[in-house]
């Protein structure tokens, strides 16, 4: 299933104040710089976990309906079902009634239920499905567990204070082990 980002999120889990506070710096000459890793973070983070931190919109493609009734949804927390369209054979997108559908948004990966014998398969070979998810653990940071800002903070910190990609070791920079320990509890996994 491809994932499509529709509308990033409106704000980040971690203001250029308290990257600037958590830093210890007493100018605004690198809230560009500081934008930019707050960012990187929050994406690193997210795509280490599976997961969107602030509310985004998201739009998950399939070529067709699996045989077992169930489709499990990413990046968690699903906040909301908002769409569902299956294209025809004509190239038009018919919208699906939501309510033939059962979200089990707690679980992660989130699973969408549905009858299998109501639904027709998609007119056309590839992405011929559409659903729309709304994702992520509220419209504001505070939503955000206290750990998965912690590590964005200190991930913003890393690349702040080591700019180049390679270490002096000669290795490529990798994600500080105390920002994977803190991001572990929240990794969805596949198996």
């Amino acid at each position: 299933m491809s994932a499509i980002l529709l509308t990033p999120p409106a704000t980040e889990p971690l203001s250029l104040a308290e990257a600037r506070d958590f830093l210890r710096l007493d100018h605004d000459e690198d809230d560009d710089v500081l934008a930019a890793l707050i960012a990187a973070a929050r994406l690193r983070v997210e795509a280490h976990t599976r997961r969107a931190l602030i509310a985004q919109h998201w739009r998950l493609v399939r070529d067709c309906w699996p045989a077992s009734g169930l489709l499990k949804l990413l990046p968690v927390p699903v906040r909301a079902l908002e769409a569902v369209r299956l294209w025809t054979e004509e190239g038009v997108p018919q919208e699906l009634d939501l309510t033939a559908f059962v979200l089990d948004a707690v679980s992660a990966p989130a699973r969408l239920r549905f009858a299998r014998d109501t639904l027709t398969q998609p007119g056309r070979p590839f992405a011929g499905i559409e659903i729309d998810i709304e994702a992520g653990y509220g419209a504001a940071a505070a939503d955000v567990p206290a750990p998965l800002r912690h590590a964005i903070r200190l991930l913003v910190t890393h690349w702040y204070e080591n700019r180049a990609l390679v270490n002096a070791s000669g290795e490529v920079a990798a994600m500080p082990a105390s920002v994977l320990s803190l991001v572990a509890p929240y990794r969805v996994v596949s198996l």
